[in-house]
């Protein structure tokens, strides 16, 4: 028998570096200084790729996505979120909820926190009550204190859909 529901956590981090946009949440951020990776390194969509992909034990977004193929270079990570989405569909699961925490000095993110809402829980294909997205700061502690680059968390709860 299939289990109805699953639970995956999730996990990222990027250091920040000149010259490259910051894309969090989908969103583009206007700050000095972008995040550094092979795609538009967005934290938040990484970790929470990571926590659907963990939820139904199909490896993370590196298996899915290396960071040695020239064909994810600089790629958009709502495509990468809409693709484990998919894979997720096509398991005949589907995300209940998701709750995720960006780790972060700078930017304040506030402002940003509902477009994000939105433009996650259109690629999940849910409601925005659905999808919670927060930020914390470190208190001026560790490499995110120091403001050297971000990190995020995502729990998501995935339910098997009614066929």
């Amino acid at each position: 028998m299939k289990q109805q529901i699953r639970i995956g956590n999730g996990f990222d981090v990027h250091q920040f570096a000149e010259g490259r946009k910051l894309f969090l949440g989908g969103v583009e951020i206007p700050f000095h200084k972008g995040l550094l990776g092979h795609s538009d390194a967005d934290v938040l969509l990484h970790a929470i790729c990571d926590a659907m992909l963990g939820a139904l034990a199909l490896g993370d977004i590196g298996k899915h996505f290396p960071n040695d193929d020239a064909r994810f270079k600089d790629i958009d990570s709502k495509l990468l979120l809409r693709h484990v989405n998919e894979l997720i569909n096509q398991h005949d699961y589907e995300v209940s909820n998701l709750d995720a925490t960006l780790l972060l000095e700078k930017p304040k993110i506030l402002p940003f926190v509902e477009k994000m809402t939105s433009v996650i829980a259109d690629i999940l294909n849910v409601e925005m009550n659905q999808v919670s997205i927060k930020a914390t700061t470190t208190e001026k502690l560790g490499f995110t204190g120091r403001e050297e680059g971000a990190a995020a968390f995502a729990s998501v709860l995935l339910a098997k859909r009614n066929s």
